[in-house]
């Protein structure tokens, strides 16, 4: 157990900032896979900004990298492109 006060505060700050980022990533992944589950484009392409935006708010914050939140929104744009060539 910790001994300093410095480092208990740090414990509890450590495991609330855990459960929070966990929370809005669950929910940026769920998001995600919302999206990729739509099989309309329309719909598709009026809930991409709503997405985009999360992972962007997401990456500015560290809860996810910078890199992954690119990574998932060209995926999530090549999915709806290929809505279009499909219909």
């Amino acid at each position: 157990m910790a001994n300093h006060k410095s480092s208990i505060k740090r414990i509890r700050q450590t495991e609330s900032r855990r459960l929070h980022n966990r929370y809005y990533a669950k929910t940026a992944r769920n998001a995600v896979r919302r999206v990729r589950a739509l099989t309309d484009k329309a719909e598709a392409e009026a809930a991409l900004p709503k997405v985009s935006g999360m992972l962007d708010r997401l990456a500015a914050k560290g809860t996810i990298s910078k890199n992954k939140a690119s990574n998932l929104k060209s995926k999530l744009a090549l999915h709806i492109n290929k809505l279009a060539a499909n219909a």
